[in-house]
């Protein structure tokens, strides 16, 4: 069930995808938005030390955070303003970043169903000196589920659900279908075989669970790595959305959050509903 719903507010391409998918959200589930600010501006421009050969992407970086100003933000709110009143979406208010990046939207969470926001803009437009990490406070910190949007808007009608075994990948199935953003989705879940042993009894019992909560799943079992073959797969079945969990692994930063995750969240040109 969704009532509440967090928008990310950038002032780019992705905030117009965030305000758009909120709101239709917010009509399907007669729920209720907050937008909060993710940019501290007086730290854009900043993008940390530069390694040898960089040059190049941090002055594309510094390029796009030219575009995000406080008129680019404040455009932006007038927007998603404008949108749910249009949608007749209660909008309850606007939270304004004031400290570090994303510390208003950490605090606004806790009262939120689902957080609608761009991840990769974190990336795209240097939000932060160090991305990697700014993405692990947010998880960490209770900001879950998120529905990481793309630059570009696609309607939900089929979702791609990335399931490894792990109880952080159930955790992201179970989510989901207690959500039920959008119950007429279709559904389609995809385990990479990446050890070689073969373990139908994995997807078979995830799209058991599907079907008690009401939905048919297509399942499919493939050879390959999640890391570098999840995306490919979501375009070669047309998936409008992919349904991921965390992977367990040694380092601090991949044991919260899992190296195809992180890849993903850098690469998706489709949006990503993400729960641990």
């Amino acid at each position: 069930m969704i009532k509440r719903i967090l928008v990310g507010l950038g002032g780019t391409p992705f905030t117009t995808v965030s305000t758009q998918c909120a709101t239709e959200l917010a009509r399907l589930h007669n729920a209720q938005t907050t937008g909060v600010t993710v940019v501290d501006l007086s730290k854009l421009g900043k993008v940390g030390p530069v390694p040898a050969g960089a040059s190049i992407y941090a002055q594309r970086i510094r390029d796009r955070q030219a575009r995000v100003t406080r008129e680019g933000i404040e455009e932006a709110i007038a927007a998603f303003k404008s949108h749910c009143s249009t949608q007749q979406v209660v909008c309850r208010r606007i939270e304004y970043e004031q400290k570090d990046p994303f510390t208003a939207m950490i605090a606004e969470a806790r009262y939120n169903d689902l957080t609608i926001f761009g991840l990769r803009s974190i990336f795209d437009y240097g939000f932060t000196s160090d991305p990697d990490k700014a993405i692990v406070k947010l998880v960490t910190q209770g900001v879950r589920p998120i529905l990481a949007v793309a630059e570009n808007y696609r309607p939900i009608k089929k979702a791609l659900i990335a399931y490894s075994g792990s109880m952080e990948s159930a955790k992201a199935i179970r989510h989901f279908l207690h959500l039920k953003p959008w119950p007429d989705v279709k559904l389609h879940i995809v385990h990479f075989n990446e050890s070689g042993d073969n373990e139908p009894f994995l997807v078979k019992d995830a799209a058991d669970f599907c079907e008690a909560h009401g939905f048919e799943a297509h399942t499919d079992m493939l050879d390959g790595k999640a890391r570098s073959d999840l995306l490919p797969f979501a375009q070669e079945v047309d998936a409008d959305l992919i349904v991921m969990g965390n992977s367990v692994n040694k380092t601090l930063l991949k044991q919260l959050l899992g190296d195809t995750v992180l890849e993903t969240i850098k690469s998706a040109n489709r949006p990503l509903f993400l729960s641990q």
